[in-house]
């Protein structure tokens, strides 16, 4: 099977602890947007979060905004599953914008945004990991 490329012609990296790196200034802007977008959703709050904003469906946190820092590369946003089942895991791998990396204990995953065309993407995802948030049952 060939290997993966994200758009930055990075292979995908496997599970590990995330790198942090300085936010893009064109990332600022789409942070900015999609936060006024994700913040109209019931029961979400935000708060500051060391370079990040914290999106959080009541008190469970599912996604990570870049402010002044990012995880992975400078334009990508994260977000989170508690577990994930196979169909989730599957739409996970196939696409290619996708990293994946471990935060105390929880899988956090990275999308990077190569241009304003990905911001639909970015709020499909974003939206996957706030209706898991919002699951009284372990995330199944």
């Amino acid at each position: 099977m060939p290997s993966r490329r994200s758009p930055s012609g990075q292979a995908p990296r496997p599970a590990k602890r995330a790198r942090i790196v300085r936010v893009s200034e064109e990332m600022k802007a789409w942070s900015a947007a999609l936060a006024a977008e994700v913040t109209d959703w019931p029961q979400v709050t935000t708060r500051a979060f060391f370079g990040f904003t914290g999106l959080y469906r009541n008190d469970k946190i599912f996604a990570l905004l870049p402010r002044t820092r990012a995880m992975g590369t400078p334009n990508s946003l994260a977000f989170k599953f508690e577990s994930a089942a196979p169909q989730l895991r599957k739409l996970l791998a196939q696409d290619v914008r996708i990293g994946t990396t471990e935060m105390r204990a929880a899988r956090w995953h990275t999308f990077e945004i190569c241009g304003a065309e990905d911001l639909r993407d970015a709020l499909e995802w974003l939206w996957k990991a706030y209706a898991r948030a919002g699951n009284n049952k372990k995330n199944s």
